[in-house]
Parts: structure tokens; C-alpha cells; sequence
């Protein structure tokens, strides 16, 4: 591993993990965020970052090599159950460059009031507040 997230993020079970705060500090210095979620997830908030990269963890291996290795990338999902998991597969399968997990996903991200884009005709339900299935359209 590099040492772009070495005194910037804590390093705990073998990944970088950052905080929403701290993740979109270094968006503005360079870093991409990779949205891991499924597609449906990801049609009614994303993440409002310049270079947003979208690829669904499922095929993170068919797309491994598309990854920008000259930028650090920071992998997020709505929560930040999956991500650590897409983080590991990431560099597992040799990326060349470097990886971080956001802490919280979107979820936190949102509560920390940092920018989202909202498309409310894709509105997703569920009881817990990441709301993870498609609403019903009537």
C-alpha cells in the first residue's frame, strides 16, 4: 500500500477507513469515491463529489482494471456494511493504486450535511433509515 490515507484515515483490519468529513477533505485534494451499491440504490441519492464512480461490487472484478490506479479512490455503499469487503476484493486482486473505505456509507455522509443529489422519482422505502428497496411505482 501507498501512503496517500496513512496519517489521514484509520488503518483497522488491514484497510484505511475514513470518515464522511475526512473523505470529502480528500475529494478535494484528488481522491474519487466508488459507489459500490447495486444500480437501483444508487437512482435516488448519490454522493455530489466530482468524479464519482459507479461500479456495483458484484462486478468490481469485470471492472477491476478500469479503476483509476493514479488517483486514491475511497469505496462506499449506502452504509458501510459492504465496502470494506469491496476495499479487500479491490486490492486483493493486485489494484495498483490505492483504496479507502468510507465509514457510514451514504448514510453517515448525509447525516454529516455534506452534498447529495436527490432524484425523487427514484425514491427507495424500507425501515431503516438507508431505505434499500424500490419503491413500489403506482
Amino acid at each position: 500500500m501507498g501512503n496517500f490515507f496513512k496519517d489521514k484515515a484509520i488503518f483497522s483490519n488491514g484497510i484505511y477507513n475514513l470518515s464522511p468529513l475526512q473523505a470529502i477533505k480528500l475529494c478535494e485534494e484528488g481522491a474519487l469515491i466508488v459507489d459500490v451499491r447495486e444500480e437501483y440504490l444508487n437512482r435516488f441519492k448519490i454522493f455530489d463529489v466530482p468524479g464519482l464512480i459507479f461500479c456495483p461490487k458484484k462486478k468490481l472484478m469485470e471492472f477491476i482494471h478500469e479503476l483509476p490506479a493514479d488517483k486514491p479512490l475511497i469505496i462506499a455503499d449506502a452504509s458501510g456494511i459492504h465496502s470494506p469487503e469491496a476495499v479487500k476484493i479491490i486490492m486483493e486482486a493486485g489494484f495498483k493504486g490505492e483504496c479507502a473505505n468510507l465509514s457510514g456509507g451514504l448514510v453517515d455522509w448525509e447525516h454529516s450535511g455534506l452534498p447529495v443529489v436527490i432524484n425523487y422519482n427514484e425514491r427507495l422505502s424500507g425501515a431503516c433509515v438507508c431505505q434499500l428497496k424500490p419503491r413500489e411505482k403506482k
